[in-house]
């Protein structure tokens, strides 16, 4: 029976008695360890001298960095410099003894240091290798750098978000958490498949293609049909009404109205005006989409004479989809949020729980590593056995 490094069995979870060692920083590789560590696998984290740069860049969680405590609870931190000949030999220790081996440097660090996954993949045919980064290989765009931001707007993202006057950056870094989302789905594959053949696989995948993929309806209407949908604010290019409006007390509602018995229900319960399902420039969605800017005047009419209480009420009662635009203070009340705790420097916070819920959940997050923690039990674990070849 394992024990992960915070004391906890883990014997439970899916992914017990697996080792990973990943070579990562910033959030896409770090976010798919931490699920891999989640389902019990045990992370080693490398990092160099000075540590994940992810580590500075904020103190917003009890002094350390949000995004470092996200992505990195229940791992192993150890400091080597793999271009150092007894650390690299320490490496090569490690992966030797690793189920999953995954990276995210600069587009071939690790081949020129003897770390390339096709040659670890030869050396220990066991072994998957996950690499990360920002617009794959082999192509023109393989050397830029791929910040989130970068991607959003080379992808086409930002090109389709935001107000029509403006594009705008989606609010969280979206192409980093999608390929770390796909760094998992992609582990979890090869180690699926190598079950049944016992042999490791390479797998691989960018920022980019995370986007791209996202991007697919936009893609094939401009390609195929008529044209990408046009920046929407809060509003959605082919349905109406569906969009946001704002109540007598300056609370903003978002409307979702799929079909026609929908939209008569909306027009007889909350506008309590039955006769405009009836206008014939409103009775289709094609003919709502076609007339929208005078479907959105009788719409926001209707809610800037009532209270945000009332218009949820009216909502409820029509049986209509609504969402509350809601900052991010009232969504840590939302009574949908899940939390678990987690010490952080001394202090238990509360984090958003994982996603997945499953029968392995423990209902609280082991502790981010600190710079190096870890890097003397490593060390002595991985020592060079007497008589043993390096």
């Amino acid at each position: 029976m394992m024990v992960a490094s915070g004391g906890h069995l883990t014997s439970a979870k899916p992914l017990a008695g697996v080792v990973v060692v990943s070579i990562e920083q910033a959030l896409a590789a770090p976010l798919c360890t931490g699920r891999l560590a989640e389902m019990g696998a045990r992370v080693i984290k490398i990092e160099r001298a000075e540590g994940d740069f992810a580590r500075g860049y904020d103190a917003a969680a009890n002094g350390q960095s949000s995004y470092f405590v996200w992505t990195n609870r229940g791992k192993e931190s150890v400091v080597l410099d793999f271009k150092a000949a007894d650390d690299a030999a320490l490496l090569r220790r490690l992966i030797a003894q690793a189920d999953v081996f995954v990276q995210n440097l600069a587009p071939g660090a690790l081949n020129r240091a003897g770390f390339g996954s096709e040659a670890l993949r030869e050396q220990y045919p066991r072994l998957i290798t996950c690499d990360i980064s920002g617009y794959g290989t082999n192509n023109a765009a393989s050397n830029l750098k791929a910040y989130d931001l970068l991607v959003q707007c080379e992808s086409g993202l930002a090109g389709i978000t935001g107000a029509p006057d403006a594009c705008g950056r989606i609010g969280v870094s979206i192409c980093d958490i999608g390929a770390g989302m796909n760094a998992t789905i992609a582990v979890l594959s090869a180690l699926a498949l190598r079950a049944r053949t016992g042999k490791g696989s390479g797998v691989s995948v960018s920022l980019f293609d995370g986007a791209a993929d996202w991007m697919t309806i936009p893609y094939v209407h401009q390609v195929y049909g008529n044209g990408a949908p046009t920046r929407q604010g809060l509003k959605h290019p082919s349905i109406a009404p569906y969009g946001a409006f704002t109540t007598k007390d300056g609370d903003e509602i978002v409307i979702s109205v799929q079909n026609e018995r929908e939209w008569r229900q909306f027009c007889s319960v909350f506008l309590q005006r039955p006769e405009i399902a009836e206008d014939v420039r409103f009775s289709s969605n094609t003919n709502r989409v076609s007339n929208r800017q005078a479907l959105d005047r009788v719409i926001a009419e209707g809610f800037a004479q009532i209270n945000s209480t009332e218009a949820l009420q009216r909502l409820s009662a029509a049986n209509t989809a609504y969402g509350q635009v809601r900052s991010v203070a009232q969504m840590a009340e939302h009574p949908a949020l899940r939390t678990w705790p987690m010490t952080v420097n001394g202090e238990e916070l509360r984090l958003i729980a994982p996603a997945v819920r499953a029968p392995w959940d423990s209902e609280h997050f082991e502790s981010a590593p600190q710079l190096g923690e870890h890097t003397e039990s490593i060390r002595a674990e991985f020592a060079v056995q007497a008589g043993a070849i390096a």
